[in-house]
């Protein structure tokens, strides 16, 4: 029996809440139910598409997810020795030390997909065949089931912090307009912004040139 495992993440660019972060594995000879399931790249299927097939997945695949809160987002992004790539390498790293796969098919948040690989190999306790690239998401079926899994559990996550908080933020991504208002007007108010990230720092900028402009 040979385990292969898909990793992907949801939730890299927006301003507000967590990135989740899936990994899924399979025995090799069953990864063609995930494709009679009709898993794809989560960008490619409709919310209730992927909210059909989390529980499918989850079944037929051993699974892990973790969530990564904005205080950690931002501590890496801000630390001298990381950075957001690491920050998804790293949690790879304790994923894969975890569930062991054989074979690892990860898609690749970095320009230089060589340096991710090696920072990744170099770290684990054992050697495991690596395969990483951009939209793996798109190419490997396994990294797709990941890609459900991450990516539902990330919207999940939006609606218990609206519902939580009683806001509406949109989707927390900077180019959405209504984000941008969330921000404009709440910047300083809420926990689950990342202050690390430029629109928050503009946001909160231009509110405090603002009040100096008051004086």
């Amino acid at each position: 029996m040979v385990l292969i495992a898909g990793i992907d993440e949801a939730g890299r660019g927006p301003v507000i809440g967590p990135l989740v972060i899936a990994i899924t594995v399979i025995d090799q000879e069953q990864e063609g139910k995930l494709r009679e399931l009709g898993v794809r790249d989560s960008k490619l299927l409709s919310p209730k598409q992927r909210e059909s097939m989390f529980g499918p997945v989850s079944k037929l695949c051993k699974h892990e997810i973790l969530i990564i809160e904005p205080k950690e987002i931002d501590a890496a992004v801000e630390s001298e020795s990381s950075n957001l790539n690491w920050l998804e390498a790293d949690k790879a790293i304790l994923l894969l030390n975890k569930l062991r796969p054989d074979i690892a098919f990860i898609d690749c948040p970095s320009n230089n997909p060589q340096a991710y690989t090696e920072y990744i190999r170099e770290r684990l306790d054992y050697k495991p065949q690596l395969v990483v690239e951009h939209k793996a998401d798109v190419t490997y079926p396994i990294v797709s089931a990941a890609s459900i899994l991450a990516k539902v559990t990330r919207d999940a996550q939006i609606d218990r912090l609206k519902q939580r908080y009683v806001v509406d933020f949109g989707s927390g991504y900077p180019a959405d307009e209504l984000t941008q208002q969330f921000l404009k007007e709440h910047y300083s108010e809420y926990p689950f912004f990342r202050r690390s990230w430029a629109a928050w720092k503009n946001a909160a900028n231009q509110r405090d040139q603002k009040k100096l402009g008051e004086f």
